[in-house]
């Protein structure tokens, strides 16, 4: 249960691989104003009681052996985020826990390089609705990870107000999550990282819109590359195009149209951080490293 997204897995687990079954993901903004009133609002619960309803339906019907929960940026963010945990529990008898940063950055990690040989160091990024987790490491060893208060659904709500955006505003929204990264990551670790990958909506998005798939095809998504100056390419394109047309655009989820401008903006500023010029996408991020910690034998 994201800020922006609440997604499923239900996946078979044996001896560290991993088997997808069902994926699904809803977009429910659970962190809807929570940036300005520090609360979750009651709209956006309803969003996620809703797909939940719908996800515990297919859990039930796979007859899953384990049911984990975790909640992240917006629940651990707001006052009313233990009721909220409380509510998931007795809605849907559901045992959520709240990540901390800290946890949402070593279970992105472990679940974007679970199959992915050893090598230079990687970059691991994960764009949610109200935090963005970067994770470096080497080999699947993590050796530094940070999670930062950037966000596509906080920063939209805080930046972009013009229908389309205006230049200055994403200028605005451009300047405060560079300052963010540029606090947050030590020049040497920005230094050291040899390659990118990035998981979650913004960049599965971007992927999707690079490659116009309708309908969604993950198996296609996973794995591509894209070049800073593609993005860049696809974030002018976008931020031109009012929010009814944004939502048209082939390979964009129309849910998804609110933020994604804000998402390309931050996912350009992460590779300039770091002296990217390309970054690969995947499909294999949170969900798995929840996965492979739930199955994993406990000492």
């Amino acid at each position: 249960m994201g800020s922006n997204s609440t997604r499923l897995l239900i996946a078979d687990v044996v001896d560290g691989s991993i088997e997808e079954l069902d994926r699904r993901s809803i977009v429910t903004r659970l962190g809807e104003g929570v940036d300005a009133t520090g609360r979750l609002g009651d709209e956006p619960q309803r969003r996620v009681f809703a797909a939940l309803d719908e996800f515990v339906r297919a859990i039930e019907a796979h007859g899953c052996g384990r049911r984990l929960a975790v909640m992240t940026s917006a629940v651990r963010d707001a006052a009313n985020g233990v009721g909220f945990a409380a509510a998931v529990h007795d809605r849907h008898g559901l045992d959520g826990r709240t990540l901390s940063g800290d946890e949402e950055a070593r279970l992105t990690y472990r679940g974007a390089t679970a199959e992915r040989a050893g090598g230079a160091p990687l970059l691991v990024v994960d764009i949610g609705g109200g935090s963005t987790e970067l994770v470096t490491g080497e080999r699947g060893e993590m050796d530094f990870h940070v999670s930062t208060q950037a966000g596509v659904v906080r920063h939209t709500e805080r930046h972009l107000h013009a229908d389309p955006p205006a230049g200055p505003e994403m200028d605005a929204l451009a300047r405060d999550v560079r300052a963010m990264f540029a606090a947050a990551v030590p020049a040497e670790v920005r230094e050291r990282v040899r390659g990118a990958v990035a998981v979650a909506g913004t960049a599965t998005s971007c992927a999707a819109i690079d490659l116009a798939l309708e309908p969604y095809d993950a198996a296609r998504v996973e794995g591509h590359v894209l070049s800073a100056g593609r993005l860049a390419e696809l974030r002018a394109r976008l931020a031109t195009l009012p929010l009814a047309e944004r939502r048209e655009v082939p390979g964009l989820h129309p849910d998804r149209a609110p933020t994604i401008v804000a998402g390309t903006i931050l996912l350009g500023e992460v590779l300039a951080a770091f002296g990217l010029g390309e970054f690969e996408v995947s499909e294999r991020d949170i969900l798995w490293g929840v996965a492979l910690d739930g199955a994993a034998p406990k000492s």
